[in-house]
Formats: structure tokens, sequence, C-alpha cells
């Protein structure tokens, strides 16, 4: 059989659909890859065929566009704004790079995109089954309002199922216009309903399955059996070399501290990294760097501290004695999955809600939005995280119920089972 799987966004969006994509290699299947032009090596790289959709999530991300998240600064609403402005603006591409009857030549479409966009067109083109998939909780549930949308009003009746259905309408809305010239212009489909899938979405009660921990964030229970929480997307088997100047670093001394904010920009990189520098001087303790694409780390670094580049979490974070990053969905599951305590500096979107599930659950201190960053606050946050008996003893017990959810494996089992 074959699969098309839909995803974009930045780095972190990627890498877990790779993992699933390996896993339905694994059992016999072809799989192909679209997604931004920017990650074809990673995509050609795993074996799979690529499909590009037009632009580079980088320079949107970090300053290389005319508009751009980085603009927004440490506004979570105008990061949230800008990143829907660009998005619109790249509507038409996307139709177009879609627009090849080669696309439809697969059996069943896997699409990240919210509110099935531009997937479940391509599925009715092609004549195909297409499943939804999340790496964040976002399927419709009368019980939690969707990510980023106020939780103190959760109380009110019938809230938490309207913010849902408004993010919908806001995502509907940036496409609509591009997605029903589309339909009709070249897949012959004719014009979609106003108000985008929704209806169809509930009604017909389409597949989502959420590549992240039911440990971490259980499903609430008014989703139906469709909806499968399966365990985050991790590649087990993926082989990689270590440098020797990081070994080296790590086996000089005890356990260094992780320090990284994945593609998160940031307009001051450099206060960023001078109060993770302070902080880590408070303490008295060695890191790991990752500079990222928001440019953290500066050339002129003290012995005890090692910047890096792209480094599998998989092999680093169990090296560390914490790690503090982002929020990411993928990030926090590696960190949690490694047994080790995590300091969450949440920037936007999914990342605050892992911040609260990871509090709440003992293994990390409160989340500290990355808008009130400072050495003081980031030096109490990591000095828990490190010298917590408790916290370390609760993050391993979550690594092993983590490590036993086989998490690519179910996923790739129920995708198979909506092909019998």
């Amino acid at each position: 059989m074959h699969f098309t799987i839909l995803t974009l966004g930045s780095r972190g969006d990627v890498v877990p659909y790779l993992a699933l994509g390996r896993g339905l290699r694994r059992a016999g299947h072809d799989v192909r890859v679209i997604t931004f032009e920017d990650f074809e090596p990673m995509v050609r790289d795993a074996g799979f065929d690529f499909a590009p959709m037009g632009g580079e999530m980088r320079p949107l991300l970090t300053g290389g566009s005319g508009l751009t998240m980085s603009e927004a600064g440490t506004s979570v609403v105008r990061m949230s704004l800008a990143l829907l402005r660009i998005f619109r603006t790249m509507a038409q591409g996307f139709v177009d790079d879609l627009s090849s009857p080669e696309l439809r030549k697969t059996d069943l479409i896997v699409n990240q995109l919210p509110g099935a966009l531009f997937g479940l067109e391509l599925a009715q083109a092609a004549g195909v089954p297409m499943a939804m998939a999340a790496v964040m909780p976002l399927a419709p549930s009368r019980l939690d309002p969707m990510l980023m949308f106020p939780r103190w009003l959760a109380p009110i009746p019938g809230y938490n199922r309207l913010t849902h259905w408004v993010a919908h309408q806001i995502a509907w809305g940036m496409f609509r216009s591009a997605i029903g010239r589309w339909r009709t212009d070249v897949l012959g489909l004719g014009q979609p309903p106003f108000w985008g899938h929704w209806r169809q979405l509930q009604d017909r009660a389409v597949p989502v399955f959420n590549g992240y921990s039911p440990h971490l964030a259980p499903p609430p229970p008014d989703w139906g059996p469709h909806i499968h929480t399966t365990g985050a997307w991790f590649d087990d088997d993926e082989a990689w070399t270590p440098p020797e100047d990081l070994v080296r670093f790590i086996e000089a001394g005890p356990p260094p501290v992780y320090i990284g904010f994945g593609s998160m920009p940031s307009r001051r990189p450099e206060r960023t990294t001078r109060a993770a520098l302070a902080a880590l001087d408070r303490l008295g303790l060695r890191a790991v760097i990752h500079a990222g694409w928001g440019g953290l780390a500066p050339q002129d670094l003290p012995p005890s501290i090692h910047a890096v580049g792209v480094v599998p979490h998989a092999w680093l974070f169990p090296r560390m004695a914490a790690v503090v990053h982002h929020g990411g969905s993928g990030t926090t599951h590696a960190g949690l999955r490694a047994g080790r305590p995590s300091v969450l500096v949440p920037f936007v979107f999914d990342q605050f809600t892992w911040g609260r599930r990871v509090a709440a659950l003992g293994v990390g201190p409160p989340a500290l939005p990355h808008a009130r960053l400072s050495a003081t606050r980031l030096a109490n946050a990591i000095d828990q995280a490190v010298d917590n008996p408790e916290m370390a003893r609760r993050a391993g017990e979550l690594q092993l119920k983590m490590l036993d959810e086989g998490g690519v494996r179910q996923a790739v089992k129920g995708l198979q089972s909506l092909l019998k």
C-alpha cells in the first residue's frame, strides 16, 4: 500500500511524521511526504518520496522573509496572528503545489494540517480515505478549550466546544477562497461548505491519530473510539555517531544541563543567552546549548558550556541532568522519555499545555514563559529540576510508562486497519 503524509510547520512538526513513515515502511508500505522545501534533505535521507510545498519555514520564523513571526517578539497573541498572516499569503502556492495528478496516486492520506485542510480535498479527488494526525491535543472536547484560548472561561456551558469551532473557522478562513478555486477549477469537486469541513469531520467520525503520550495528556472521556492516542512517535532504530568533542565534554564532568529552544524565534537572542549563561553560572552547572533557529549561544563560551547543532534527543537527553527547552511536543516527550526532569520555557501554542502537564505530574517545575525569562527565574527552575529527588523519581516512573507505549507501532496498526 502507499501512504501520503502531509505535514507543515517547523522541524518539530516533521520529525515525528518521519518516524511514523519509517514504521509504515517497516510494515511493507511505500511512503510519500509532502512538506516544506527546506525539509527535503531530511525526507530523502529517510528514504521517502518527497513532494514540496512552496516556501521554507525557517525564514518565515526567523526573519528571512518580509513578514515573520520574529517581528512579533515575545507576545503570544502577536506571534499567533503573525503565523496566520504568513500562511494566508501562501495559500495559492499551496494549492498549485498540490495540483499534480501524481499526488493522487496513493491509498491513504495522513493529514497533519488542522481542519483537514488540503488533505481532505486530495483524498476526495483520489477516492481514498484520509486520517487526521496530531502531536498535540486538538480534537474537540466539551471538557477542554482549544489550545491558546483562555482556560478560566472553561466553566461556561458550551465554551469549550465553541473554542474548537472558532479555531476551525480561523484556519478555514485563511484558505477558503484558494481551496474553493482549487476544488472547482482543478479537482472537479465543486464548492466546499461555507463553514469548512467541521460538520463532515464530526458527523463521519474521521479517524484521528494522536502521536503523544496518554500518560502525559490523558484523552478526555468524551472522545469517541475514532480518536486514538497512541503514544509519541519516535524511531528507536535510528543510528547516529556523536562527534568526539561532544562525547569528551559530557564525560569530563558531572552530567550537564541541556538548554535549547528549537525553532522558536527571539527578537533579542542575546538577552536570552545572557539569562541562560548567568543562571548556569549562579548554579555552577555545566551545559550543552543548542543554538536553534533563534540564534541562542554566542561564539565565545566558557569551558563549562558546549554548543551543539542538531543532535538526536534520544542520544543526548539520557546523558543530561535536566533539559530546558521551549516545550514543543517532540522535545517534551523526548526529555521525559529519557527520564529527565524538564524545565519548559513556552513561547506559543501547545507549549503552554505541555508546561501545565509537566508541572501537574511533578516531573518539572512550573513553566517559565519566555516573556518572563530572567536569570533568577531560570536559575530557580533549573535548581528545582536538578536537585529535587522526588521530581527525578517521578520522571523515572513516567519514563517507564512512555517507553512501553509503542506509539509508532500502534499508529501503524491503526492506519493499516483503515484499508481493510
